[in-house]
């Protein structure tokens, strides 16, 4: 398994210190998706993983959302990175 641990950073040019730091552990930065709409931030992540082994077909599915809302004025922009 190529599990690797990404915190995922939210910053507004309006607050001084981070908005969030989300901990998106086993995905890679292309599973991880981020939208804002109406003063909220949804983060989430989805994997599908399929394996051949020697007794068969080994599946693993992995999703994960977290929102929350926006400080008051924070909403005009709002940057990430991984």
């Amino acid at each position: 398994s190529r599990l690797r641990r990404l915190g995922m950073m939210l910053s507004s040019c309006c607050c001084q210190s981070p908005l969030a730091l989300i901990d998106v552990k086993g995905f890679d930065p292309k599973d991880v998706t981020v939208v804002m709409k109406d003063g909220k931030v949804t983060v989430s992540a989805e994997r599908k993983e399929e394996h051949n082994t020697c007794m068969g077909k080994k599946s693993s599915y992995r999703k994960y959302m977290k929102e929350f809302s926006l400080p008051p004025g924070c909403e005009k922009e709002v940057t990430y990175s991984v």
